[in-house]
């Protein structure tokens, strides 16, 4: 309560005309603490599909759609979501997909080298299904096959325990989350990303544009990124045979693990992280003009 008090004497006395909140936290403190305190434009974000966000946050959440101006979205597969699942009104969504810096992720020329490197940077929650990965590798495995898995969470030790069940040996290598992404891109040839429930990735972008073959589950926001055939393969999520099968077929053909890069490269140049502020100010100046009356 005195943090609510505090925002809202602070967005009172510098007359801000928007709040916008950005996750699910924000979204449930800030959401009510503008409204109450009279902000005259509130919006809210949905970064994800909400069966991440079960419980009373979930109900509380439905309370704030109700409340706000408009909900940002970052995918159109969660604006179906909302719409479909939550009975927003579609008029209250406003797309904005992500963006990201492409001065720091891009592709660079690749040495021929003799191994083929599988890999995924994400954060080791139950949601991103690493251990499909790992049994996906474990069946179609090569000599010449090797496994990075970079990043940090809940579900490391269990994932290490599957990897030593399944005799992966020296060729799976974890490694701690780290702020050198780009660096790890460029020595990753196929980048998998094998979520039950995703958003708009910005993995699979940055992954995207540092020239990997992609291949991702079939789920939520990745086909709107991974245009099979065009831009990367899609598998059906949880299915490791299925994986698996991708992962052969594109150690089988390296025309086809560069066409793919190539087409995933070009479309990943669609998300900067100019475009998406361009986009956010076009949703920002809708809701301004609307409220004009306000000064700025």
């Amino acid at each position: 309560m005195a943090g609510a008090w505090q925002l809202g004497r602070y967005l009172k006395h510098q007359n801000i005309r928007i709040v916008h909140a950005f996750d699910v936290p924000m979204d449930l403190f800030a959401i009510p603490t503008a409204r109450l305190f009279g902000t005259p434009v509130v919006l809210s974000s949905q970064r994800a599909f909400r069966d991440l966000t079960p419980g009373l946050p979930r109900r509380l959440l439905r309370f704030t759609d109700r409340m706000v101006d408009g909900i940002v979205v970052n995918a159109e597969a969660i604006r179906r979501h909302l719409i479909e699942d939550e009975s927003v009104p579609a008029g209250r969504i406003h797309l904005c997909y992500n963006g990201i810096d492409l001065t720091q992720f891009a592709a660079r020329p690749r040495a021929k080298r003799q191994e083929l490197t599988i890999g995924v940077i994400c954060a080791l929650r139950p949601e991103k299904d690493i251990a499909t990965l790992l049994r996906a590798f474990a069946r179609a495995q090569r000599p010449h096959w090797r496994l990075i898995i970079v990043g940090s969470g809940p579900t490391l030790t269990e994932l290490q325990k599957l990897a030593g069940d399944l005799n992966l040996g020296q060729a799976v290598a974890f490694h701690p989350t780290t702020d050198q992404v780009p660096a790890w891109l460029h020595k990753i040839d196929i980048f998998v990303l094998p979520s039950l429930s995703e958003a708009f990735s910005n993995s699979l972008i940055e992954a995207m544009a540092c020239g990997c073959t992609v291949v991702a589950s079939r789920v939520g926001g990745n086909p709107e990124l991974v245009i099979s055939e065009k831009t990367g393969l899609l598998f059906e999520a949880g299915r490791s045979e299925d994986l698996a099968a991708a992962l052969t077929r594109l150690d089988g053909s390296d025309t086809l693990r560069e066409q793919l890069a190539a087409g995933g490269a070009e479309f990943a140049r669609s998300f900067s992280a100019a475009a998406a502020a361009r986009r956010m100010g076009e949703i920002y100046n809708g809701f301004l003009q609307g409220n004009s009356s306000h000064t700025v």
